[in-house]
């Protein structure tokens, strides 16, 4: 006690020798200056309190919608009638934009678990993806599907041992792909609802929760992608059933090079070489790697028509996904850089087209 007595006593000598008055003349517009760099301070503070405390409220959030394993085990065993200790090894998988899928064994088998994310009951009809995969029966296209709920958008499909995915930078890779997906195609399946781009740019928009757009010029760039709608439909485009989320994560490469197409929750009537731009999209592809991408699927050449066709979705459709994506980011997932690039492409890719059309228009003057 009497050492804190002695520290105590000294502290406050020192204060009282190094403590001096000051007299001086404080300006006014000093003293506002003053007031203003506080002030902006203070905001600034606040601001970044506000932001932590949002992220921090967001993650629980989040963190508390997410299922535990205990949870996911008795969807399992409701799904397949079977007991919850039937169930083994299950773990969970990485997240997709979509939903959250986990691997589970049973009776020595392995399956793939899928549960929906939060709010794409907005954006997913499980009616139509069970017509969709009803028509893909016995086509050596998609995954083996063992269990549907298009109610609950629950699916267990089966896991492909030392399957890979497709790498969107390997050409070998690409090239296996896309003769799969234009093989797909040739099949010209048919269901009874389409995948309309144009409406889904709208309807997308419709369900952001706050109406303004993340972008000064969205509504510039809406107005110019609508306007290719006319371009589009100058082309030939025999509509057959399209994967619409053809990208690279949902083409499975089996050990014996088979090719399996998976995730068919947008599937729809489509022009085929929509695909084609939804795999570039998805990959954040150049023009020259786009290209390269359309060759690969024509192996036999692809005309100027045609290119400027894809130029076109990919511009459309990059904003169909900058919208979706949009949604996703007002419920809590951001996507970061894939988002940010869709709405990119709809801006370069229109005045691809514009200039591509301008080369055609001063040909015709020659």
């Amino acid at each position: 006690m009497k050492k804190f007595l002695i520290i105590g006593y000294f502290f406050l000598v020192t204060i009282l020798i190094l403590v001096k008055e000051v007299y001086g003349y404080l300006d006014p517009s000093a003293m506002t200056y003053l007031i203003q760099i506080t002030a902006a301070f203070c905001i600034t503070i606040a601001t970044c309190f506000g932001v932590i405390v949002y992220k921090i409220k967001r993650f629980f959030k989040n963190k508390s919608k997410e299922l535990d394993d205990n949870k996911v085990k008795k969807i399992i065993s409701d799904c397949l009638n079977i007991k919850v200790t039937e169930i083994e090894k299950m773990e969970k998988m990485k997240k997709g934009m979509t939903n959250n899928s986990y691997f589970f064994e049973y009776k020595n088998e392995k399956y793939i678990f899928r549960i929906p994310k939060e709010g794409t009951e907005k954006y997913i009809n499980r009616k139509q993806e069970e017509i969709v995969y009803n028509e893909l029966k016995g086509k050596n296209v998609c995954d083996e599907v063992i269990y549907l709920n298009s109610e609950k958008g629950y699916k267990i499909s089966k896991f492909y041992e030392n399957a890979r995915e497709c790498d969107s930078f390997k050409k070998d890779d690409i090239s296996k792909c896309m003769q799969k997906l234009r093989k797909f195609h040739e099949l010209e399946l048919s269901v009874n609802h389409d995948f309309d781009i144009f409406e889904r740019i709208e309807y997308y928009e419709s369900i952001w929760k706050n109406k303004k757009p993340r972008y000064d010029d969205y509504y510039e760039t809406k107005n110019n992608v609508l306007s290719l709608k006319s371009v589009i439909e100058k082309y030939d485009r025999k509509k057959v059933l399209c994967h619409i989320d053809a990208v690279s994560d949902n083409f499975l490469i089996l050990p014996n090079d088979e090719v399996v197409l998976v995730d068919w929750e947008y599937a729809g009537m489509q022009d085929p070489h929509i695909d084609i731009a939804m795999f570039a999209l998805y990959s954040m592809y150049s023009k020259e790697q786009l290209d390269t991408l359309i060759d690969l699927y024509f192996t036999e050449g692809c005309s100027d028509e045609i290119k400027l066709k894809i130029y076109c979705y990919m511009a459309v459709c990059g904003l169909v996904w900058s919208n979706w994506s949009e949604y996703k980011r007002k419920l809590g997932q951001d996507l970061g850089e894939y988002a940010v690039k869709q709405y990119e492409y709809a801006k370069e890719y229109f005045d691809i087209v514009q200039k591509e059309l301008n080369k055609g228009e001063n040909k015709c003057i020659q």
